[in-house]
């Protein structure tokens, strides 16, 4: 798919069901927990500064975010989860939002943004789950390449894989500062697919 990445624009933010977008263009679906960098990857791959929101504190996007990608293309970035200094009210409106979101399954491929530094944890596990259970292709994202030595790599990434354990995933070593893993992303979300 030929695709100019830098011409994106907002859409809309979704804070409940019906305000989910269904339909009209292939939807690409970014989700990882508060403080991954997931705001960053998403503005490291469109090459804009602040594209999606980048909060100081975690747990800035509360909201289904909408981007238009040069009218080919739809992105879906998804509320950070597992931060611990939000309210419960807020955390269970933000899994009822994620929970609706992916029993729509309508997005043609998973971006799913972990951090290379560490094991993925119970709530990261559960995020596979539900990728795994709409059977739509995903690529994990381990992002913070930058900040782990190069003998680090490869057993981090098979703990990751191991873990998360989404089948036929492909795993992207990424730094959103460094700009690491960019085009093979790039590659990823540009593939031709069905989306019917």
């Amino acid at each position: 798919m030929q695709l100019n990445i830098n011409n994106v624009s907002f859409i809309k933010s979704a804070a409940t069901a019906r305000d989910i977008l269904g339909g009209g263009l292939p939807e690409i679906c970014f989700a990882g927990k508060s403080n991954v960098g997931k705001s960053s990857v998403i503005n490291s791959l469109v090459r804009r500064k602040n594209m999606a929101r980048v909060g100081e504190k975690p747990g800035k996007t509360v909201h289904i975010n909408y981007f238009d990608v040069d009218g080919r293309l739809r992105f879906a970035d998804l509320p950070g989860y597992g931060y611990a200094k939000i309210a419960k009210s807020e955390k269970d409106r933000w899994a009822k939002l994620c929970e609706d979101y992916f029993a729509r399954a309508e997005f043609v491929l998973g971006v799913f943004i972990v951090d290379i530094r560490h094991k993925p944890t119970a709530d990261d596990i559960m995020m596979a789950n539900w990728f795994s259970g709409t059977g739509t292709p995903c690529v994990v994202v381990a992002n913070k390449l930058d900040k782990i030595k190069k003998s680090e790599l490869e057993g981090n990434l098979a703990l990751i894989e191991e873990t998360l354990a989404i089948p036929d995933a492909h795993i992207i070593p990424y730094s959103a500062t460094a700009g690491q893993g960019r085009d093979a992303l790039f590659a990823e979300i540009t593939k031709e697919r069905k989306t019917d």
